[in-house]
């Protein structure tokens, strides 16, 4: 029960994580000022929140270092995914930014020795090809700004990996007071590179960080949280593809983008792969059942 609630928050999460792109551009600002209004207005919100519930628990020295330790990552984790959009652009740093589910798996059997079925990678395989036919790629290696927005994008995957690790070690304390802290951590890190004047932001501006901070951070970053603490790590790979997909959509309905029919056939390869990788134990029992049942008619 616990592992099916903590699939639709991950889901839920992915689907909200689609929708940050179309929100940044509309702030109009620059990444590390959407980083640091997201990071405000989400710590405010989930340290509120664990007071006003009295969730705090005290975190003796490992706790804070794997706590310092996500905060790093998550926050250069935005900072370098913003920056590489602007760089490569969105197709490439996507299809770049999704061999992240593929360092979550490494890191975990690494460190957790959690090692994931041939099916379950099969399918991470088959949503990252899904992934390359959405990018619809035009890659230039001489283009300086494209592969620098390429290594942008390889490192934001990476951290995200060591962000979910770090989250993945901390299970005994409520997801909102990891969140809140590291939240907290980047907001204070980020002051020395802040250029802006609140003066010129519009009530779009204030209406799109607002928007970030609340349903984007504190509320996605409570149940990606959450999930994170529960699921095994093939899983969340999985259903980190359901972030592309929803993010593809929204240039669709919100950018006025259009697919070609390898971007639509890629949505549709990522959709399959992520449903018959949560279902791989059930599929593979089903299957095993109707082979056992084959074998004792021809008996």
């Amino acid at each position: 029960m616990k592992s099916n609630k903590a699939v639709w928050q991950m889901s839920i999460a992915m689907l909200l994580s689609g929708t940050i792109g179309w929100i940044v551009l509309l702030s109009g600002q620059s990444p590390e000022t959407v980083v640091f209004f997201r990071c405000v207005i989400g710590a405010i919100s989930l340290l509120a929140l664990v007071s006003w519930q009295s969730k705090w628990q005290a975190m003796n020295g490992a706790s804070l270092r794997w706590v310092v330790g996500g905060a790093i990552a998550l926050i250069l984790n935005w900072l370098f995914l913003f920056s590489a959009y602007r760089y490569s652009g969105v197709g490439l740093t996507t299809v770049i930014y999704h061999v992240q589910p593929f360092f979550l798996i490494i890191m975990s059997a690494i460190a957790q020795r959690e090692l994931p079925s041939k099916v379950k990678i099969v399918g991470l395989l088959i949503a990252f090809l899904g992934v390359i036919m959405t990018g619809d790629l035009h890659f230039d290696a001489d283009n300086a700004a494209m592969t620098l927005g390429a290594l942008l994008a390889l490192a934001a995957a990476f951290l995200y990996a060591i962000a979910t690790l770090a989250t993945r070690q901390l299970k005994q304390f409520d997801s909102a007071q990891i969140a809140g802290i590291q939240l907290f951590i980047g907001a204070v890190s980020l002051l020395p590179l802040l250029h802006f004047d609140i003066a010129t932001f519009s009530s779009q501006t204030w209406s799109a960080l607002i928007t970030l901070g609340l349903v984007h951070t504190a509320f996605m970053y409570k149940l990606m949280y959450a999930a994170f603490q529960k699921l095994p790590a093939a899983s969340l790979a999985s259903l980190s593809y359901i972030y592309p997909v929803v993010a593809l959509l929204v240039d669709v309905l919100f950018l006025n983008t259009e697919l070609n029919d390898w971007q639509w056939y890629g949505m549709l390869l990522i959709i399959l792969a992520v449903f018959t990788n949560q279902q791989s134990e059930r599929l593979t029992s089903w299957w095993r059942s109707i082979f056992m049942q084959a074998k004792q008619e021809k008996i």
